[in-house]
C-alpha cells in the first residue's frame, strides 16, 4: 500500500496536529528527502516527538523509515508517468486539466478502495441478497446516488423502496421487519432527521447499511455496516466530483457482486434490461 494513499485515507480519523502534519507532508512530499524529523517539526511548529508518534500511528518504526516509504512511493509514481511524458506532445490546453482531474478521481478511488476491505463489502453484499425488501433513502444531493442504486437493486429483482422523503420513508418503514434493510447515504452523516428514522425503526428493521465519508459521523456509528468514501480536495468545486467519482466505483464494485453472487441475479438483470428496452422503444 503507498504510504501516500495510507495518509490520505486515514486523515480524516487523525487529531489536529496529525491533520497538520498529514496536509504539509502531502502538500510537500518531493521536498521530505531533504527534512529531518526536527526540521519537519520546526517547520510545523511542534515537537519532533509528534513527528515521529506520527510515523509510528501510521505503522512504521519510525519518521526514517516513513520518509523512505513516501520517497519510493513517489519514485514508483514517477516511472509509471514516465512512458507518458515521453509519448506525443499535447496539443490542446485542456490536456493538463484532463490528466489532474483523472489522476485526483483515481486517487480517490484507490482511497475509498482501501477503507472498504473485500471482507467488508462482501457482508454487506449478503445482506442485501437476503433483504425480503431494501428502504434506500438520500437527501439533497445523496437522494441522487441513492435513486440510481436502488434502480440497480430492482434490476437485479431485489425489491427496493427508495424515498427522497424523511415523513414518507418513516411511513413506509413502519411495516418493516427483521428481514429487511434500510440503506441510507449521507455524505456528511449528519442530519438530524435521518438520525431521527435510524433511531426510531433500528430495533425493528433487519439492518442498517450507512454510505457517507470516511470521517467519524453519527449516522456511521449507529450503522450495522458501512460504505466509506475517502475523497479530498481544497478546491470546492473539484472534491464534489471526487467524492462522486469515488462512491460510483465503490457502488459498481458492489452491484458487480450481488450480480455475480447468483445466476439467477444475473438472468434478471439480462431481463430487466430487455422489458425496459421495449417499452422504452418507440
Amino acid at each position: 500500500m503507498s504510504s501516500l494513499l495510507r495518509i490520505r485515507a486515514e486523515r480524516d480519523q487523525m487529531s489536529a496536529v496529525e491533520r497538520r502534519i498529514c496536509d504539509y507532508i502531502l502538500e510537500n512530499a518531493h521536498f521530505l528527502r531533504d527534512y529531518s524529523s526536527q526540521q519537519l517539526a520546526d517547520a510545523l511548529g511542534i515537537s519532533q516527538s509528534s513527528i515521529v508518534k506520527f510515523a509510528q500511528k501510521l505503522g512504521f518504526k519510525g519518521y526514517p523509515d516513513l520518509k523512505f516509504s513516501i520517497v519510493q512511493s513517489l519514485a514508483r509514481e514517477g516511472s509509471k508517468m514516465a512512458p507518458h511524458a515521453s509519448s506525443a506532445p499535447r496539443a490542446h490546453p485542456h490536456a493538463r486539466t484532463c490528466d489532474e482531474l483523472w489522476q485526483c478521481k483515481s486517487a480517490a478511488v484507490q482511497e475509498t478502495r482501501l477503507l472498504n476491505p473485500p471482507e467488508q463489502i462482501d457482508a454487506i453484499a449478503r445482506v442485501l441478497l437476503r433483504a425480503n425488501a431494501v428502504f434506500v433513502i438520500g437527501l439533497g444531493e445523496d437522494g441522487i446516488p441513492a435513486r440510481a442504486f436502488a434502480m440497480k437493486l430492482s434490476l437485479l429483482g431485489i425489491l427496493a423502496v427508495h424515498h427522497f422523503d424523511p415523513a414518507l420513508m418513516a411511513a413506509g418503514l413502519s411495516g418493516a421487519s427483521e428481514r429487511d434493510v434500510l440503506l441510507i447515504f449521507s455524505e456528511q452523516g449528519q442530519q438530524p432527521m435521518l438520525g431521527r428514522i435510524l433511531q426510531d425503526f433500528k430495533p425493528h428493521i433487519g439492518a442498517v447499511i450507512s454510505v457517507t465519508r470516511h470521517s467519524p459521523n453519527p449516522l456511521r456509528m449507529q450503522a450495522n455496516h458501512a460504505l466509506l468514501v475517502s475523497a479530498h480536495d481544497e478546491r470546492p468545486h473539484i472534491a464534489p466530483l471526487l467524492y462522486q467519482a469515488a462512491l460510483q466505483h465503490l457502488l459498481d464494485v458492489l452491484f458487480v457482486l450481488l450480480c455475480e453472487a447468483r445466476k439467477q441475479r444475473r438472468e434478471a438483470v439480462g431481463a430487466n434490461l430487455e422489458r425496459m428496452q421495449e417499452i422504452l422503444s418507440p
